[in-house]
């Protein structure tokens, strides 16, 4: 017994120093499933596995794969410098992998996605809705795109039977920095041809198909940029919001079908495992979906004994005891097969049962994802920017004002020129406004980037900080100015709190703005400095279901104002 002890606390000893040999595997992974993907790494690293007789350590990040689709196609070390450049690539879907190949191509480089590739998991896109609304729908049999989400604005819910719900809104994420938005745009090219397959450039040209896309981007509540924060929202609303169903303007979500399973196990609410009082369900559109495969993509950077560690790490995951851990988490296994509990919890179909679209060829959704702009849902924002005097404190050798609005007018460049913006300043009474506490700098009018830009660099930081008035009477101002063919926001750029007597009713506040899902006037505010009252501006973003960007480090403001534009 004691030889034993002695030569197990040198197997143990001497362990570590024999693993530094070991051949080290960086995988970048879509955000929907980098937890769990650690979690299985580190399971693969403690399996004791040898490949060539060498063992292997495999490290997880996560990075969305339009961000990571980027910064491969570019400099990975400038477009991602606190990311190690990876190995293997594990986006949601092979279009990522079809738009990296295109951008390689462009700039005359060898492909390093050429091919077809396994997947690990697989998640079919749904309709995700309440399942009070979602089985109203059912009743009516089976339901096309169009039919679903291109209800007309005049009648909406009435369509269904139900006028006393309102207005028929969804949400989407953005194509162009989510697979579900991407994949929802082109699945609503597949309906308006008929077709599971063969999309082609002619076909996005067409009228009549460009007019039925138009008609379901008009009834999107708005934009997200992460589709996992919108349905978390959701939740926490759920779990905090009056009634029986959560207070929102959207009747419905475009959505990977994992994360339904995952919203109606408690996996995306605030207090993890709480599930929702409202459930919601799968619907399946009649003419097809999008299957998301997850591929598993070994890049041409890896050494061969990098790859031979990922044709053994692919072994692993595809191996029963990793595909029962996608079961849990809400995927289908890698030959798209879904568990009981999976279909149990969302009203799912078995594999059998579902019709999936072909991936279009890549340069067709490079000009899907170029022509989306002019589809898109316009947007008619007002933009209240802080120029109290703490915004002249500086950070580095420039004035927070300064840094804040130079990433506004960078990010505001990413609307569209049917756009309509408005421009407010505001901090409290001062010399140059001594009546209000905010002042109209631009009129509500079509968006143009050097009026907007010559504005911001023009105005006058001074006073303190009427964060509540201002909020409300841009509210105010744009319900009167409430365009239904339109998202209608404001938008509060400010690095403080509110700092105003005559107005610090906070609960008075929450109660002005909060949602009217007839009438919908989302706020969004970017907490600026670690002296912004994030948790107050999260507050009333969430009152109006809209969202608080949180850049109180200031290296973060740029990438705010992008994830900020992407809600329009």
């Amino acid at each position: 017994m004691a030889g034993f002890a002695v030569i197990a606390a040198a197997y143990l000893i001497v362990r570590p120093a024999a693993d530094v040999g070991c051949t080290p595997l960086e995988v970048s992974s879509s955000i929907e499933k980098d937890v769990l993907l650690g979690e299985l790494a580190e399971r693969y690293n403690k399996s004791d596995r040898r490949v060539g007789g060498r063992c292997a350590v495999v490290t997880v990040h996560g990075l969305s794969s339009g961000a990571s689709t980027d910064a491969l196609a570019g400099e990975w070390e400038v477009k991602q410098p606190r990311l190690p450049r990876p190995q293997v690539w594990l986006p949601t879907s092979t279009l990522w992998t079809g738009q990296l190949k295109l951008l390689d191509e462009a700039a005359g480089r060898p492909a390093q996605t050429p091919g077809r590739y396994p997947s690990i998991a697989n998640s079919p896109l749904v309709i995700a809705m309440p399942q009070p609304k979602g089985e109203v729908l059912r009743q009516r049999g089976p339901l096309g795109w169009g039919e679903i989400l291109g209800s007309s604005g005049r009648t909406d819910w009435a369509a269904f039977g139900r006028p006393e719900w309102g207005r028929f809104t969804f949400g989407k994420v953005n194509p162009n920095l989510s697979t579900s938005g991407l994949a929802a745009t082109i699945a609503t090219y597949y309906a308006a041809i008929n077709r599971a397959s063969d999309l082609t450039e002619s076909d996005l040209a067409n009228p009549a198909v460009t007019q039925f896309v138009r008609r379901i981007e008009a009834n999107v509540s708005h934009y997200s940029d992460d589709i996992v924060d919108l349905l978390k929202d959701r939740a926490e609303a759920d779990l905090f919001g009056a009634g029986t169903e959560a207070p929102t303007d959207m009747s419905a979500v475009v959505t990977q079908e994992e994360l339904v399973y995952q919203y109606n196990e408690g996996e995306l609410s605030p207090t993890r495992g709480e599930k929702p009082r409202v459930p919601l369900v799968a619907i399946y559109p009649k003419e097809g979906t999008f299957n998301l495969d997850h591929p598993y993509v070994v890049l041409p950077s890896a050494s061969p004994e990098q790859r031979d560690a990922a044709a053994d790490f692919l072994e692993f995951l595809q191996a029963p005891p990793q595909q029962e851990s996608f079961s849990r988490h809400g995927f289908r296994d890698h030959e798209r097969n879904a568990s009981r509990p999976l279909v149990a919890s969302v009203g799912g179909r078995e594999a059998q049962e579902l019709t999936y679209f072909d991936p279009p060829d890549p340069a067709v959704v490079k000009a899907i994802l170029t022509g989306w702009g002019t589809l898109r849902k316009k947007a008619n924002i007002l933009v209240a920017v802080d120029t109290s005097g703490s915004m002249n404190a500086k950070i580095g050798d420039r004035t927070r004002f300064q840094v804040a609005t130079r990433a506004a007018a960078k990010g505001f460049g990413l609307l569209n020129s049917e756009d309509q913006v408005a421009l407010w300043s505001f901090s409290s009474e001062t010399r140059q406004r001594p009546r209000s506490p905010y002042s109209e700098e631009v009129r509500l009018s079509a968006f143009r980037q050097e009026v907007l830009t010559n504005k911001i660099n023009n105005l006058h930081v001074e006073g303190g900080t009427a964060l509540y008035a201002t909020v409300r009477a841009a509210h105010r101002h744009m319900l009167d100015r409430y365009d239904q063919s339109r998202i209608n926001a404001v938008v509060v750029l400010t690095d403080g709190k509110n700092e105003y007597n005559k107005d610090n009713d906070l609960a008075r506040l929450l109660r002005d703005v909060a949602l009217d899902p007839d009438r919908p006037i989302k706020i969004f505010c970017v907490a600026f400095d670690e002296q912004s009252d994030f948790g107050t501006l999260d507050r009333i973003a969430k009152a109006s279901a809209g969202k608080a960007f949180d850049a109180r480090d200031p290296a973060k403001i740029d990438d705010a104002f992008v994830k900020l534009v992407s809600s329009f």
